[in-house]
């Protein structure tokens, strides 16, 4: 059976990089869970129900064009919140978790909800001031217009509505180890991961 690694974590926390630099330090398959709802929202936006486009989704939508536009990231969270689009999700992940020697899924719910029983749990975590200041650059570096102060907003207020939804709410699995990015480099956060699944594979 594949070595599944959970993790968890807030909008901008760094969990994406630190999942697929750890799936390519072990050879394992990777999946950004957050697509899946992004691309749900997406489909929204295009006049979709959201309930039946997360039970059609296909890989191929995972690839389409602006899914990390903030308008889809909105939507994205919007759908995240509806038990029906979380339903149809949930099998999609699951059998991604044990495809192969093993997988890394980065998402808010993959250790507490998707993966319980994944070998090793992540939560990664930093202050919403330190997330907001990476997602500034990266908006402003993709031309976007927008205020530092709006976007600490728009976290904020993300994290309000992940914590807070009756679907799956963001929280640390009981037995998940805590990597706070806050006062990391990437390299020392990868490095941190990478040891806690090094331990847990013997």
């Amino acid at each position: 059976m594949a070595f599944t690694v959970a993790i968890d974590g807030p909008a901008a926390a760094g969990k994406g990089t630190i999942a697929r630099s750890v799936a390519a330090h072990f050879g394992f398959s990777h999946l950004d869970t957050g697509l899946l709802y992004r691309a749900t929202g997406a489909r929204m936006l295009d006049g979709e129900d959201p309930a039946p486009a997360a039970w059609a989704l296909v890989p191929e939508d995972l690839e389409r064009d602006g899914l990390r536009s903030a308008a889809v990231a909105e939507a994205a969270s919007v759908v995240a919140a509806m038990p029906e689009v979380r339903a149809g999700l949930l099998a999609f992940q699951r059998r991604f978790a044990r495809l192969g020697d093993g997988a890394v899924l980065d998402g808010r719910d993959i250790g507490t909800v998707i993966c319980p029983e994944a070998e090793v749990k992540l939560f990664v975590t930093a202050t919403p001031e330190t997330r907001a200041a990476r997602r500034f650059a990266e908006l402003r570096a993709a031309g976007a217009e927008t205020t530092l102060a709006e976007v600490l907003a728009d976290v904020q207020a993300r994290d309000a509505r992940d914590a807070g939804r009756d679907a799956a709410p963001l929280m640390a699995a009981p037995d998940a180890v805590h990597i706070d990015t806050t006062a990391l480099g990437i390299d020392e956060a990868v490095a941190a991961a990478v040891a806690v699944v090094e331990r847990a594979r013997g």
